[in-house]
């Protein structure tokens, strides 16, 4: 039997996960069905980028954007961005997910929301975390990954320091008693 598919849930990485590219890993899951997974990661902060540098690569007057972090997706393509966002906007190419959020990768949420006419609430990213078929759903059967609701408050309100921990809290798990290895039965 098939996993149920995550699109619009976090999946978090488990303490010990084996990857140092994902500990401590809070992913927005945009896209998963039978051809593969992508998500976007909301739980690390690129170091020194702000968002008025990413709009200069652009050649995009900053205008009314606060100059926020931008976050680290994911190891896949590290060079493209997204911006993950509330439902009230939506622009060329924008990907609705599961009727929580939106996810752009397009220029025109970058002048939207330089103009002040962008999503209401938003957060850049660099890169994204991708699956091949079945891949994702092979991981999820073994210690590693957790999944809890993608709400807005843990998308857009939650200190990105305070994700992980945030996230685990949300199902009734304290991540302080979390185990870094598998048991035996």
């Amino acid at each position: 039997m098939n996993p149920p598919f995550l699109t619009g849930q976090l999946l978090l990485a488990m303490p010990g996960i084996g990857d140092p590219r994902f500990e401590r890993s809070v992913i927005a899951v945009c896209m998963h069905d039978e051809r593969g997974a992508l998500g976007i990661g909301i739980g690390r902060l690129a170091p020194r980028l702000g968002f008025h540098a990413l709009l200069e690569q652009f050649k995009i007057e900053p205008g009314e954007a606060p100059d926020t972090p931008v976050h680290i997706g994911g190891p896949v393509d590290p060079q493209r961005g997204f911006v993950l966002h509330s439902l009230n906007w939506g622009g060329q190419d924008t990907m609705e997910v599961d009727g929580r959020f939106a996810l752009t990768n397009t220029i025109d949420v970058l002048r939207a929301i330089a103009e002040g006419k962008g999503p209401t609430r938003w957060l850049a990213a660099l890169g994204y975390a991708g699956w091949s078929e079945g891949q994702l759903d092979e991981e999820m059967t073994r210690h590693g990954w957790f999944t809890v609701e993608a709400t807005e408050s843990l998308l857009f309100e939650t200190p990105v320091e305070q994700r992980w921990s945030d996230a685990f809290k949300s199902a009734g798990i304290d991540p302080r008693l979390l185990s870094a290895s598998a048991g035996q039965a």
